[in-house]
């Protein structure tokens, strides 16, 4: 099936259409991400999180085939700071501007404010995906150029997305997460076998000091969440946020919205003591994984961040035959709680080519070293047996 060459840019991803956008997204080959889906980011617009004014400018792109139907598309933003993206590029931004360089405004293909792998050049089943992958990367080059933007960034997408803009000149970089894999347990002491005896203790212990702590612990999906679940969960949102890093990037209309909209993906491990709610986690739920997103308290009880966040979404994914929990990004405290380091990708364009040239040394050094990490931590810290006792 042949593709019309040129590619066009959409201020809102309402103008592509949920059912033109889904096509797309919904192919078979991406596992039912639920990040990349019209409702996830039409909700980040709708909610005043992903727009012109938050610094997230709308560029979706989308390709036709030649009957005129949306064949693929690509989630795309003008930036004008690198808030909210989890690859962190602020030292390039930094050494630019001192040069006498103009880093903002960038490019950024991603969802928004969220860690997780998967496809960024969304391609229709039935449609050639060299072809169009090769149109939509020469389309966002050229927005690129119409803005005199710095660079393309491409966050988190699939290894074969990355290698594929590797061939196509991207420079590429490697990070690292933590990553539950289910390997077919039966349910959670099923888990714990696998560990050593040591860690089986700990955990235990660490569930059974959490639960007591608190009076109930409820898993909520679909029709179950309510308004009030999402006031008390925005409180526990809003009060990490301010511990962490000052400025919360979602507001309390895209939790309404979510759970409006998408309530079926989305599964809240809230904890109550008292009569109140006092500390929840937000998941996503995904074809073959539950993706962990946010987490947050107003009560400290002991442990209860690793319950809400880490072994009660093992359980449930257990539970459901999920093949894997992603927890989010940084901390090397899950290893011991059984998520073991991954690789994590991004693709960079740079314009200029006395940027280009440090930052490309710069990220094949750091590759080379995120490999030698990961290795590292996964002989030194698994919690998994290795001698069979």
């Amino acid at each position: 099936m042949n593709l019309k060459p040129a590619v066009q840019v959409h201020r809102r991803i309402a103008e592509v259409g949920c059912e033109a956008w889904d096509a797309c997204a919904g192919n078979p080959d991406y596992a039912a991400n639920p990040f990349v889906a019209f409702d996830f980011l039409d909700i980040a617009e709708q909610a005043g999180c992903a727009v012109e004014r938050a610094g997230w400018g709308p560029q979706h792109l989308s390709v036709e085939d030649e009957a005129g139907r949306v064949a693929a598309v690509m989630p795309l933003y003008l930036k004008s700071h690198s808030q909210g993206e989890y690859v962190f590029d602020h030292a390039w931004a930094d050494a630019y501007e001192r040069a006498g360089g103009t880093y903002y405004p960038k490019l950024i293909s991603a969802a928004p404010f969220t860690p997780v792998t998967g496809p960024r050049l969304l391609v229709r089943p039935d449609v050639d995906p060299g072809q169009a992958r090769a149109i939509l990367l020469g389309g966002a080059l050229a927005v690129c150029e119409r803005y005199d933007a710095s660079s393309l960034h491409v966050n988190f997408p699939t290894e074969a997305e990355w290698s594929w803009m590797g061939e196509q000149g991207l420079l590429l970089r490697q990070g690292q997460q933590y990553h539950w894999r289910n390997p077919g347990y039966g349910d959670f002491e099923d888990f714990l076998g696998a560990l050593s005896s040591g860690r089986r203790k700990t955990i235990r212990r660490e569930r059974r000091e959490a639960q007591v702590g608190v009076d109930e612990i409820a898993c909520l999906t679909g029709g179950d969440l309510t308004e009030d679940h999402w006031d008390a969960f925005f409180a526990f949102y809003m009060d990490t946020g301010s511990r962490k890093w000052g400025r919360p990037y979602l507001n309390r209309r895209f939790f309404s919205l979510l759970g409006e909209r998408m309530a079926d993906r989305v599964l809240l491990v809230m904890a109550r003591r008292g009569g109140r709610w006092i500390a929840g986690a937000l998941n996503l739920i995904g074809g073959d994984c539950l993706y962990g997103r946010n987490w947050g308290c107003i009560v400290d009880v002991p442990f209860l961040h690793f319950e809400l966040c880490y072994y009660q979404a093992i359980e449930w994914a257990i539970a459901r035959g999920l093949g894997r929990v992603e927890a989010g990004a940084q901390g090397q405290h899950k290893i011991a709680r059984g998520y073991l380091p991954v690789p994590v990708r991004s693709a960079h364009y740079i314009a200029d080519p006395r940027l280009r040239a440090p930052v490309a040394d710069f990220v094949e050094r750091e590759r080379a070293a995120v490999d030698g990490e990961m290795e590292w931590l996964a002989e030194e810290f698994s919690p998994f047996r290795r001698d069979g006792g």
